[in-house]
């Protein structure tokens, strides 16, 4: 498994510029299989492998706990169904990487966003997942021989386009790969790393809860009765954004704020986060709270309002006055207080560092963690060498890249405390 696991963006993009990438091209430049039977068959394994780490990131960004060992038995399932067939695909990553009932909508539109909409032979969202035999046996026989016009194209081809489109750069985008990629990012989902509730709730196991059994025993006239049980939950903790949209972080403002919408809109678990809210904030030369503009589902309307409400877009930078201003506003509310506060900019300070500094200092006392990302870093012989970002990072618990899609899949890792 450390061969999939092991390997980043960069190195799947290696792979297909690289030597397995030649072979599917060279097996059709020479025409083995005659009918394209062939160019699934070339670099099977080393294709499948590729297109996995892709797709489970995903997924996790999605809210899925695609974990290292579903990932394993997701291969596995590959290795005995036909890596190159949609349906079976489909099958084996339904069957293998969900682990809930609320797992499989967000399931169907990473897989959508990934190969382009379910195979023939899956069921509608709201039916219940099939059983594994009936599952097994259908993906090797029926659903490819129904579907197998549309199975033609190899899966490797059709992730390809995304896969690739998560690791560009966002300023390199055009508009039309910019539209392709909303489609995997309706599947996205943001949530704080989790932490122990102070009350107590009812539960299956843990302290017995007095109040409820001496009510239990009531009800029964004195006779015995069962136990009952309270223990603490786990919530995720709340989220703020701060997103720079200055002059200079003119080519991701746009990508970011579209990824802040997608956070506060993501599918999320009904339970786990109740009473949870994700904030986002402009900064710049003014300080904006746009959680209301973007609540917007629609993310061409959220940014049209937003567009509206924020007047200082593509301005100046002040950082320091900007976070200062956050925190003797909203910080004394305890909207920063426990939370995990995430800075997208790229540190360019025009106002004095020092006082960036010191306000970092004090945001970093009042939240849980401070994440800085900055879609600079991604770049070759980049150093936090500029005043605000130098000043700044003594006060920052992780400091990661924020210039394309997967990095912001690994930005959601590391705000859900799975990735430091």
């Amino acid at each position: 498994m450390s061969s999939v696991n092991g390997r980043d963006g960069r190195d799947s993009r290696d792979g297909r510029d690289g030597s397995h990438g030649n072979d599917g091209r060279d097996g059709r430049s020479r025409g083995e299989g005659g009918d394209g039977g062939d160019e699934v068959g070339q670099g099977r394994a080393v294709d499948a492998s590729a297109v996995v780490v892709g797709f489970a990131r995903a997924l996790r960004a999605a809210g899925v706990d695609a974990s290292p060992d579903r990932v394993q038995a997701f291969l596995g399932a590959l290795d005995v169904l036909d890596p190159g067939a949609r349906s079976d695909v489909y099958w084996a990553g339904r069957l293998t990487l969900c682990g809930s009932q609320d797992d499989l909508e967000r399931y169907e539109r990473v897989f959508a966003a990934y190969f382009g909409g379910r195979p023939s032979g899956a069921p509608a969202r709201s039916a219940p997942p099939p059983r594994t035999r009936t599952v097994l046996r259908g993906a090797g026989t029926v659903p490819r021989a129904a579907a197998r016009a549309e199975d033609a194209v190899p899966v490797a081809v059709l992730a390809d386009s995304i896969d690739v489109l998560r690791h560009r750069d966002f300023a390199e985008l055009t508009a039309a790969e910019r539209d392709q990629l909303r489609r995997l990012r309706a599947a996205f989902t943001l949530r704080g790393e989790a932490r122990r509730t102070a009350r107590r709730h009812p539960a299956r196991r843990g302290a017995v809860d007095p109040r409820r059994t001496v009510r239990e025993l009531l009800r029964g006239g004195g006779e015995p009765a069962r136990l009952r049980h309270r223990a603490r939950a786990d919530r995720p903790r709340r989220v703020v954004l701060l997103v720079d949209v200055s002059g200079s972080m003119g080519p991701y403002a746009d990508a970011l704020l579209r990824f802040a919408h997608a956070a506060l809109h993501g599918p999320r678990t009904g339970g786990a986060a109740r009473g949870t809210r994700t904030e986002v904030f402009t900064i710049g030369t003014r300080l904006t709270r746009v959680t209301r503009e973007l609540a917007h589902r629609d993310p061409d309307t959220a940014m049209a309002a937003l567009a509206a409400a924020v007047p200082d877009w593509r301005g100046g930078t002040r950082l320091g006055e900007m976070l200062r201003g956050f925190l003797d506003r909203w910080g004394r509310r305890g909207m920063a207080r426990g939370a995990v506060v995430v800075v997208l900019s790229d540190g360019w300070e025009r106002g004095d560092p020092a006082l960036l500094a010191e306000q970092m200092r004090r945001l970093h006392r009042l939240a849980h963690r401070v994440i800085w990302a900055n879609p600079r870093k991604a770049r070759p012989g980049y150093a936090p060498l500029a005043g605000g970002m130098a000043a700044a990072l003594p006060s920052v618990d992780a400091f990661v890249e924020g210039h394309s899609p997967a990095a912001l899949e690994r930005l959601a890792a590391v705000v859900r405390g799975a990735d430091s």
